[in-house]
C-alpha cells in the first residue's frame, strides 16, 4: 500500500515495507521542496502521481530512488528511476546526475528514515 511519509519512520518499518513488496528494496519518490516521500508503490510513476495529484508536488521537484533497508550506508540509497528522465531539467538518464540534487534527496531521506 502506498503512503506518503511526512514524519520520520524507523528503519524497521522500512524493512517491513520492503518485505511486503519486493523483498529487499523499497521504491520511493522524494519531493525535495516539501521534504516528503512516497513509498510502497509498485512503480515510481505511481508514487509520483500520488505526490503530484494529492500533495501538490511539482514534477521538477520529485525524484525516484530505491532504498535497500538491509544494506550498509553505501548501498542504502540508489538513484535509479524512469521518472528521473527530465531532459528539460538537464537530467538525461535514469540516474540523478546533478550532485547538488543528490545531496537534496539524501537530506530528505536522512530526515525521514531513522536508522537507529
Amino acid at each position: 500500500m502506498m503512503r506518503v511519509i511526512q514524519k520520520p519512520i524507523s528503519l524497521a518499518e522500512l524493512k517491513t515495507v520492503a518485505e511486503e513488496r519486493f523483498g529487499d528494496l523499497v521504491k520511493a519518490v522524494v519531493d525535495i521542496k516539501q521534504g516528503i516521500m512516497a513509498i510502497g508503490g509498485e512503480l515510481h510513476a505511481d508514487e509520483e502521481v500520488l505526490l503530484t495529484d494529492e500533495h501538490g508536488s511539482k514534477r521538477e521537484d520529485v525524484w525516484g530512488i530505491n532504498l535497500y533497508p538491509a544494506a550498509d550506508d553505501t548501498g542504502f540509497l540508489e538513484f535509479d528511476s524512469m521518472i528521473n528522465l527530465k531532459p528539460s531539467l538537464g537530467n538525461r538518464s535514469r540516474d540523478v546526475e546533478d550532485p547538488e540534487m543528490r545531496k537534496k534527496i539524501r537530506t530528505v531521506v536522512e530526515k525521514l528514515v531513522v536508522k537507529k
